[in-house]
């Protein structure tokens, strides 16, 4: 719960430093090029290479926790360095260099080898970056910088399915070719990092200390472990969206238009994410948090009634709605109730955990989709999310981050 001294001011949004800004444009430019990709990943597996659902399934869930796996080591070498701008270059580097494989692969087994090396880049990047946001963010606007961050990483997340639309409408629905075209924003996205960011000096008086050390992990807390099981939660009742995209498929729309369903989704994500992100400055987390959960619950509802196309796109707008809630929120958790030099091992093991639930979900989705169809997917997720919900409110006082270990940072 956040205290009145957080509550961001009508003018949070100037306020915040040029190193979030362009940490949030660095964002867009490798979306635009992944998601380009990604968006049209399940139907290039599925329809070029004869992969069955639940290898999309797999696929997803495995190259998603080896990211999130992978944050684990690079957030902790970031609080032992002292610095994390390098190890977001270099993750952000891999990514770009691994988007030619896509274009060339030949079989999924290349697929699978190009989408872990990608993701293991975006583990590289992601717990030092998001450390980054919190040590560049003055506190009091720091659901505010997460916010726009998370909102202008989502803008790329549409922008490149849309660009990847009219380039399949272009060029005949020339996968590979569109692949091509994704390498440039990636390439882009380092280059602007590489120049545009400039970290925080290191305090002189600081030693460099061992992150992973018992001491120093038992100065996480008891709040920290209950944001760290939120998030497992939350991610266990959501799925990939890349049964959003198979969803879509099968409403009868033309191939080269099924990517739109992203754009939907992630412009409703983008468009709510940073008011969602200011909303949390000055709200109760837990209450937002459960007000997230009952909108994913409603999306999974509409998703499994109709597979009509005006259906489909009102549950994935509301599936954005959802992400815009509680993604920059819990990121934001997590740097309130974490120590300021353990940020990066906090971000580490909180997608660490975060990982292995995701893929959990991820398979448990394909295998369900493949045996009892589309709709019972959605609504076995609906299910287990009413049941995190309860749990989420029925949780005790004693287990929720204080506004006290909130305003530790």
């Amino acid at each position: 719960m956040s205290t009145p001294s957080s509550k961001p001011s009508p003018g949070a949004l100037r306020q915040l430093p040029a190193g979030i800004w362009v940490l949030g444009f660095v964002s867009l430019l490798m979306d635009v090029s992944s998601e380009m990709i990604h968006s049209l990943l399940p139907l290039f597996m599925v329809g070029v290479l004869g992969t069955s659902v639940f290898m999309v399934g797999l696929v997803e869930g495995l190259a998603e926790s080896v990211a999130l796996i992978t944050k684990v080591f690079s957030g902790v070498l970031s609080d032992y360095l002292g610095r994390r701008k390098w190890l977001a270059v270099a993750g952000y580097g891999l990514g770009a260099l691994t988007k030619p494989l896509f274009a060339l692969a030949p079989s999924v087994g290349v697929v699978l080898t190009a989408r872990l090396l990608d993701r293991v880049g975006k583990g590289i990047r992601g717990a030092p970056r998001d450390a980054l946001v919190a040590d560049l963010a003055p506190p009091g606007i720091r659901g505010a910088a997460f916010g726009l961050r998370q909102s202008l990483d989502t803008v790329g997340a549409f922008a490149g399915p849309l660009l990847a639309v009219a380039l399949m409408l272009l060029w005949a629905n020339d996968f590979r070719a569109v692949f091509w075209v994704a390498v440039v924003p990636g390439l882009l996205a380092v280059l602007l990092l590489v120049v545009g960011v400039k970290e925080p000096a290191r305090p002189p008086e600081a030693r460099r200390v061992n992150p992973i050390r018992r001491d120093n992990l038992r100065r996480l807390g008891p709040a920290y472990g209950w944001v760290v099981g939120v998030g497992a939660v939350f991610t266990l009742a959501r799925f990939s969206e890349a049964f959003l995209v198979l969803n879509a498929e099968r409403s009868g729309i033309a191939l080269a238009l099924v990517p739109l369903v992203m754009v939907a989704m992630n412009a409703v994500y983008a468009l709510s994410a940073y008011p969602f992100g200011w909303l949390s400055d000055r709200v109760s987390h837990h209450r937002l948090l459960a007000w997230g959960l009952v909108v994913l619950i409603a999306a999974n509802l509409v998703l499994g009634s109709s597979s009509h196309w005006a259906v489909v796109l009102v549950g994935v707008a509301l599936w954005g709605v959802h992400m815009g809630m509680t993604q920059g929120l819990l990121a934001t958790m997590v740097a309130e109730v974490a120590p300021p030099d353990l940020r990066g091992t906090a971000f580490g093991f909180f997608n660490l955990i975060s990982g292995v639930a995701m893929l959990l979900a991820s398979v448990v989705a394909g295998l369900v989709w493949d045996r009892w169809g589309p709709a019972t997917t959605f609504w076995v997720s609906a299910a287990f999310c009413t049941v995190a919900l309860l749990g989420l409110l029925r949780a005790p006082r004693a287990l929720k981050p204080t506004a006290a270990a909130e305003k530790r940072s």
